[in-house]
């Protein structure tokens, strides 16, 4: 399968699309979401990703009241997570920030009412479901709906729940969208012994699986990991960004600084040339090496 998001083509043959996922690593801050935006297109990368959801409908009523030490002070759980929850005014600035570079730009949507109110207020060329809402059968049913690609990923499921997933999001559509499946393991920053990279090669040969964009939602410390999952053919790639490690949040320790972030771009590319066709030749660099040890 092969798909465009924004002016790039993404699938079999083309190269891995790099997303920067910024999520909630901007703290609430619209200018430090600017300045991850401008680090993932220095490093390199594809497009950036940001999360999108009413605190109200996604946060369990019993964690509202939960206490928390937080920049803003010692608040409610639930008033926290509507400091960091970026609005239209926000989400405009960000809309004109990437359009006057032409830069993509989407989202993961946590619930329906996310999904509706990005989706009829900017041209997003892509979906992004998250592990978390795998499961939830109306967003599913209405993100399909949109027509563009939808990127799934897997954290926290067992294969049953992804083929359940995909029948929501394909099978039964006449014009299905253009579907991109993600390993993913749901711990931030998640141990290298859960990443399970052979998850891909499984998915490879799989019929009702390889037919999709296959690719890799990254969460452990480093890069090594996420070079793995290329070389086994992961076609998109997401990792968090952010500007300080250390900076106030539950996903800065998972994430790349912007020196990591070019790192891994650069790095990824250089696979991929390395990768090369996979026939065996001797190279016109080989020919006078091969004339003098050889003779021939």
């Amino acid at each position: 399968m092969k798909f465009r998001i924004g002016e790039k083509e993404v699938g079999d043959g083309c190269p891995a699309f790099i997303v920067a996922e910024i999520g909630l690593n901007h703290n609430g801050d619209v200018e430090i979401a600017k300045k991850l935006i401008d680090a993932a297109r220095d490093a390199g990368a594809d497009a950036v990703k940001f999360q999108k959801r009413h605190p109200r409908t996604c946060t369990p009523k019993d964690q509202w009241d939960n206490m928390r030490d937080t920049p803003w002070g010692y608040i409610s759980y639930i008033d926290y997570r509507e400091k960091i929850e970026f609005g239209p005014h926000e989400y405009n600035e960000i809309a004109s920030y990437c359009y006057r570079y032409r830069f993509p730009w989407f989202c993961s949507f946590w619930d329906v009412p996310s999904l509706k109110q990005m989706m009829n207020a900017y041209p997003l060329p892509a979906i992004k479901i998250p592990s978390a809402m795998l499961t939830n059968t109306k967003l599913l049913e209405l993100a399909r709906f949109e027509g563009k690609p939808i990127i799934l990923s897997t954290g926290m499921s067992t294969i049953t729940e992804i083929r359940r997933a995909i029948e929501t999001l394909y099978d039964e559509m006449a014009k299905p969208p253009p579907l991109a499946i993600l390993h993913c393991t749901s711990s931030y920053p998640c141990p290298l012994e859960e990443l399970n990279l052979r998850v891909l090669d499984t998915w490879s040969r799989i019929p009702k699986l390889n037919r999709f964009v296959l690719g890799y939602s990254g969460h452990e410390p480093g890069l090594a990991p996420t070079l793995a999952a290329v070389a086994l053919g992961a076609k998109i790639i997401e990792r968090h960004i952010t500007l300080d490690r250390a900076m106030f949040g539950s996903d800065q320790a998972a994430s790349l600084e912007p020196t990591g972030f070019r790192r891994l771009v650069k790095d990824v590319r250089a696979i991929e040339l390395a990768l090369g066709d996979g026939i065996k030749k001797v190279y016109p660099s080989e020919e006078k090496i091969k004339e003098k040890l050889r003779g021939a």
